[in-house]
């Protein structure tokens, strides 16, 4: 594929491999109960499951984008895909939980080549005043790969088993590696760059001598804390409120996918009459709305319904901050998108223990406020802060 090649087809392309890596990384939460009896182990211990796959997809980051600058975006995406599909098989015969969080880390690190490489291919390819529309329309299926990931997941356990999801999971992720590997065939046949460490660590100096790149990379940490904190720990929640399992956890985590399609529809028109600046103070207020709602829930059902209004704010937030990220280095985008996706996916990790730490001291109220707090604030200050550098029609 070539730089003048149709949006569309690119899209298309990049939708097929985000859908099965974000599928991957969403499907254990609802399962949380499940392999905590299945294994024996604490169920606490079995919700790091979800930051098994998020530390190492981050920590990879500074890795894979300059692979990507010097190699072909398009080479390293192909060939993650392909590891991905090889750990999550081998995760079907896993014989203890220890195994399967080493091969949770292999997913996590395989993942993290797919959709920051996809960023930065929009980026090359589709021009700054089309591009957040452009990436609110590829985030269609990376939040539809999270929506079915853990909906399915707590849906067909019964039936499958955890063993037949991550056998899904497989054949999915299989599916998008080929529509990867023949949508950039001919790209994939074209000689391969070479690698050098020095140029890589002169590009990474640059992206962090830019003081926008530096709010950007600690706004997308900060936001991943205080929204993704508490999902692995909601599966347990519902199932302590004896209010079901799996399923209803499945169902539960969906509404924030639900949101984020809602906002992948509206995006068009949130940019037309918000613009940027308001969509970042709007999308944190909604936020901050939301989380404090799922503190006072004590019904699944009204959870979901929170979850759905947490994922329309977080993606105004996080659409903004991806856009503006793939013009801070415009010759090394897929660097500068890999230290944004490495310190989102810090975020998630270090999330995930710091919620369970605000759960057993503060409640879930307490807990859940202060996350409130936090992300309301960063929306009014990256509000303030980051004017766009283009107006985006």
């Amino acid at each position: 594929m070539t730089a003048t090649a149709a949006p569309a087809r690119l899209l298309a392309i990049l939708a097929a491999g985000g859908f099965a890596s974000t599928f991957a990384g969403r499907i254990a939460e609802p399962l949380v109960g499940v392999l905590a009896r299945d294994f024996s182990a604490d169920p606490a211990r079995v919700a790091l499951l979800s930051a098994a796959f998020a530390l190492p997809y981050a920590l990879i980051q500074p890795v894979l984008g300059p692979f990507g600058d010097a190699l072909g975006k398009e080479r390293v995406m192909a060939s993650c895909l392909g590891i991905l599909a090889l750990s999550l098989a081998a995760s079907v015969a896993c014989t203890g939980i220890g195994m399967l969080f080493a091969l949770r880390i292999v997913s996590g690190a395989a993942a993290g080549g797919v959709i920051p490489l996809a960023l930065a291919m929009i980026g090359d390819r589709i021009p700054m005043a089309s591009r957040q529309v452009a990436i609110g329309r590829f985030l269609f299926a990376v939040i539809f790969g999270q929506l079915a990931g853990s909906t399915v997941s707590g849906l067909v356990e019964g039936a499958l088993g955890w063993r037949g999801v991550f056998a899904l999971t497989t054949a999915i992720a299989v599916a998008g590696g080929l529509a990867v590997v023949l949508g950039f065939a001919r790209a994939l046949r074209a000689p391969a760059g070479r690698f050098a460490l020095a140029p890589a660590i002169e590009r990474y100096r640059t992206i962090l001598a830019n003081p926008r790149a530096r709010l950007l990379f600690g706004a997308v940490f900060v936001e991943a804390i205080a929204v993704f904190g508490i999902f692995p720990h909601l599966a347990h929640l519902i199932e302590a409120r004896g209010e079901g399992g799996p399923r209803e956890a499945g169902l539960t985590l969906a509404g924030f996918a639900l949101g984020g399609l809602a906002y992948t529809l509206l995006v068009g028109l949130m940019v037309r009459f918000l613009g940027q600046t308001r969509m970042l103070a709007t999308g944190g207020l909604v936020c901050a709305g939301a989380l404090l709602a799922v503190g006072l829930a004590g019904d699944w059902t009204l959870d979901a319904a929170a979850l759905m209004a947490l994922g329309l704010g977080f993606y105004m937030l996080h659409n903004t901050f991806q856009t503006q990220v793939t013009e801070v280095a415009p010759q090394a985008r897929a660097s500068a998108v890999a230290l944004h996706a490495c310190s989102f996916f810090c975020g998630q990790a270090i999330g995930v223990a710091v919620l369970g730490f605000g759960l057993a001291t503060l409640g879930q109220f307490g807990a859940l406020a202060a996350c409130a707090a936090l992300i309301a604030v960063l929306g009014f200050v990256t509000a303030r802060r980051l004017a766009p550098p283009a107006r985006v029609g």
